[in-house]
């Protein structure tokens, strides 16, 4: 059975770093695609980060530039090194995977297109 399993959350002040790790089983992470989401209290869950089968990545406005995404293939997880947080960024992150093919020209960072989802992992950002 595919199981995923997000790790690395925590409480961090404004400016600080986290890298969030998911470990994968039952699948091959680089034959996927995957993305990060994340949901605010009271919020919708919003896609964050993508990555697909040959390396394209995505990334939603509000964390360009601060985000990275990427593929462990010898750990086969999905990672995301978060730079410079703030506040805003305090969320449940979710990792998620789409079985099968991958969808469309680049990385979706939509909901519908990925089936696969982990339990997700606090971050909590102080000013």
């Amino acid at each position: 059975q595919v199981q995923l399993v997000e790790s690395g959350g925590g409480s961090v002040q404004a400016g600080g770093s986290l890298r969030l790790s998911c470990v994968v089983s039952g699948l091959t992470v680089r034959s996927h695609c995957m993305a990060w989401f994340r949901q605010p209290p009271g919020k919708e869950r919003e896609g964050v980060a993508a990555i697909d089968s040959v390396g394209t990545t995505r990334y939603a406005d509000s964390v360009k530039g601060r985000f990275t995404i990427s593929q462990d293939n010898t750990k086969n997880t999905l990672d995301l090194q978060m730079d410079s947080l703030k506040p805003e960024d305090t969320a449940m992150y979710f990792c998620a995977a789409r079985s099968g093919s991958c969808y469309g020209p680049v990385p979706s960072l939509e909901q519908p297109i990925y089936n696969l989802w982990g339990q997700g992992t606090q971050v909590t950002v102080s000013s």
